[in-house]
């Protein structure tokens, strides 16, 4: 029996995005009508490779600075997510290139609090690996006061449990607007280590 068993839930993809390039300042993604994933992750993309420097996230393990796998060549948000978060900054609508999202997704419930290791599955059978949840970050915050004005300083606080995931590419492929990616979950119960 398989570890990993498809779910009754699927996501429609509604954005699809590409970041060119790296700003220690800003970040904004441009939108694209699909994209070539590639064991690397979304081909031409600032985030994609198989390994990257470690970052403030995982201190706790490695230097900064320090070659490491790349299990975050993805970001995914969901647009339910995206409206929360638009809704506590008092704002109509966020525009996920302001976030250097890579793809958002409706119809998944509760989309930033997916398991790790979870699949999320396109038609032609690319694969991505749900990795993390996303945690806010302060270049969206720039990229939105650089639009919106003031309005970008409350992101961090409106984003927190919100920002969607990371994943990884497990089977390259295609993924394009409007196509529906499948929830696979792992079988396993939560971890419960005692006191």
């Amino acid at each position: 029996m398989p570890a990993l068993k498809p779910s009754g839930h699927a996501a429609r993809i509604t954005w699809l995005g590409l970041v060119p390039h790296r700003d220690r300042k800003a970040v904004e993604g441009a939108p694209v009508a699909s994209m070539q994933l590639d064991f690397g992750g979304l081909v031409g993309e600032v985030h994609a490779g198989l390994t990257r420097p470690s970052c403030s996230r995982v201190t706790a393990q490695h230097p900064r600075g320090t070659e490491i796998a790349n299990v975050r060549q993805v970001s995914i948000l969901s647009a339910e997510e995206l409206a929360q978060i638009a809704d506590r900054m008092g704002l109509q609508t966020l525009d996920p290139a302001w976030l250097g999202a890579s793809i958002v997704v409706e119809g998944l419930p509760d989309f930033s609090h997916l398991p790790p290791s979870s699949r999320l599955q396109g038609p032609d059978g690319v694969t991505l690996v749900v990795d993390m949840q996303n945690r806010p970050c302060h270049l969206p915050a720039l990229t939105i006061e650089e639009r919106l004005g003031a309005a970008g300083k409350g992101f961090k606080v409106a984003a927190k449990g919100l920002r969607g995931i990371t994943a990884w590419v497990e089977r390259p492929g295609t993924l394009a607007l409007g196509e529906t990616m499948r929830l696979h979950l792992p079988d396993q119960r939560a971890w419960q280590p005692g006191d």
